[in-house]
């Protein structure tokens, strides 16, 4: 007797479940846009949520500032009035070394090494930090993701292997594996901070799943029960499991980082067998999936 329980219902859109929730928590990349377009029925969808007077924190893991986020949200279309706050893991994590708030940062020395590429400078400006080019004068690493064009892990096994000889702590801008970016695969900065601890590194986390980035969201989002409160996003590892961190309900979008291995198309759903199949594997399961971010 198969006494497995029903698979989460594929909805066709968020048309179908809106009246049960009264905010959402939404993902960024994969979701609103894939880093160089923003989709059309994400920028409608939003736009019929706000109408029906539901509240919206965009929450990216991305190891950028929330303000050079939102400049380039509103760069491609998605306007300051589909939402109600950015929040990021570059923020959080700047302002962690900014504030020194706990015991972790408040042992970091004053000098860091940028793990990353250029286009995440801002997490190194206004900082009462020296940056160095050589991780070995390093007191600590900052690891925002990839640069040079190097996509592979093992590009840095030597440089985080020494690191981690040297007991240099890191910090996770981006706990994300890899995104999609344009239709192509690149690896994160989460990546990277796996393989650092797996060499015996010592990593600190900021963003989706880890509870400390929700606060900003619940903050905004005071005087909502937690039970009209909806997390969407595309990735089962992040978004998901976080929205099960924080005791709320969840929307995956099956068009996102997931759609290779289910087997789709943009806009199509995949077979209930291929769903529960990524669903058994990851040990998750949302309340219901759609194919895209669309009304």
């Amino acid at each position: 007797m198969d006494t497995a329980p029903p698979l989460p219902p594929v909805l066709t859109g968020l048309s179908e479940l809106c009246a049960r929730y009264d905010a959402l928590i939404c993902d960024l990349w994969g979701v609103l846009h894939d880093g160089h377009v923003a989709f059309p029925h994400a920028i409608d969808c939003l736009g019929r949520l706000r109408a029906a007077g539901k509240r919206v924190v965009v929450l990216s893991n991305a190891p950028r500032r929330a303000v050079e986020i939102e400049a380039k949200m509103n760069e491609l279309g998605i306007a300051p009035a589909l939402y109600d706050r950015v929040v990021s893991s570059g923020e959080e994590a700047w302002r962690h070394l900014k504030e020194r708030p706990d015991d972790w940062y408040r042992a970091l020395g004053r000098r860091g090494h940028h793990l990353g590429s250029d286009r995440d400078k801002g997490m190194r400006r206004d900082l009462e930090v020296t940056w160095v080019e050589d991780f070995r004068e390093a007191d600590f690493l900052l690891n925002t993701g990839a640069h040079l064009g190097q996509e592979r892990v093992e590009d840095y096994e030597s440089e985080l292997a020494e690191a981690a000889a040297l007991d240099l702590p890191m910090i996770c801008a981006n706990p994300d594996l890899e995104v999609i970016a344009g239709g192509v695969r690149q690896i994160c900065a989460g990546a990277l901070a796996k393989r650092y601890e797996e060499l015996g590194g010592r990593v600190r986390y900021h963003g989706k799943p880890h509870r400390g980035v929700y606060d900003a969201c619940l903050e905004t989002l005071e005087g909502v029960p937690r039970e009209r409160v909806l997390a969407v996003g595309d990735s089962l590892r992040t978004d998901i499991a976080g929205a099960r961190t924080i005791g709320v309900d969840s929307l995956l979008v099956i068009g996102g980082i997931h759609a290779e291995a289910l087997g789709v198309e943009e806009g199509t759903a995949p077979s209930a067998e291929a769903l529960a199949a990524l669903y058994r594997e990851a040990g998750l399961r949302p309340t219901a999936s759609v194919p895209l971010f669309r009304w």
